[in-house]
């Protein structure tokens, strides 16, 4: 990866980023539209990788975590004060941004052990283990500092920690399924140096019916 395509990475990684923070977090009505938003472009992108090929479960894969997702905003039953509250998501973004990019990193630096080469070649258990350790840290920064906290009653920031790098690497593993089937590298081209929507949201597909359930449990 040259200069060039690090900077183009890191650039509209930030525009990223700061677009689904301030969207989440600014209203209901925001939330629901970006999250509509997203739901369409990776319909669209997953119905360009399927192309000829059965589209039912890569479908399912799409409509039922962002669909799930909707549920947040909508009932504001789960929440302590009744009112919508978007804390649970933006907890869960920040942990599994903070998975992906220290998998990435100390994986692309000492990653030997490949977890399932056929599907993801660059995902290493060093990358995941480096991945989990850095999520447990910043999640105890979090929760020691008050930075974020999510009014959920009995709500435990370590158990979402622990679990989201499993189903974010098990989303991860299934888009990239999809996209070696297709021949492509990418989903799509919205998002210089980073592909489609669907690249950059693949880790939270399976984490938000799992969260989801867990709120429901506790």
């Amino acid at each position: 990866m040259n200069f060039k395509e690090i900077y183009l990475r890191a650039l509209f990684g930030i525009i990223y980023v700061s677009i689904v923070w301030i969207a989440t977090s600014y209203s209901q009505n925001s939330f629901i539209i970006l999250y509509a938003f997203m739901l369409l472009i990776s319909f669209y992108e997953m119905w360009q990788l399927r192309k000829g090929k059965s589209k039912i479960f890569a479908f399912i894969y799409i409509l039922f975590p962002l669909s799930i997702i909707q549920i947040f905003a909508l009932n504001s039953e789960i929440y302590l004060d009744k009112t919508f509250d978007p804390s649970p998501i933006l907890m869960m973004l920040v942990l599994t941004w903070t998975f992906d990019t220290f998998a990435y990193l100390i994986g692309s630096k000492l990653g030997k052990n490949k977890i399932a080469p056929k599907l993801s070649p660059k995902k290493s258990w060093e990358g995941f283990g480096g991945g989990l350790i850095s999520t447990l840290i910043i999640c105890y920064l979090i929760t020691d500092f008050n930075l974020l906290t999510v009014k959920i009653d009995n709500f435990n920031n370590y158990t979402l920690a622990i679990f989201i790098p499993f189903t974010a690497s098990l989303g991860d593993f299934i888009e990239s399924y999809y996209k070696r089937q297709a021949g492509v590298k990418n989903s799509g081209k919205l998002i210089p140096g980073h592909g489609g929507i669907l690249d950059r949201i693949d880790a939270i597909m399976i984490t938000i019916p799992f969260l989801y359930l867990y709120i429901n449990l506790i």
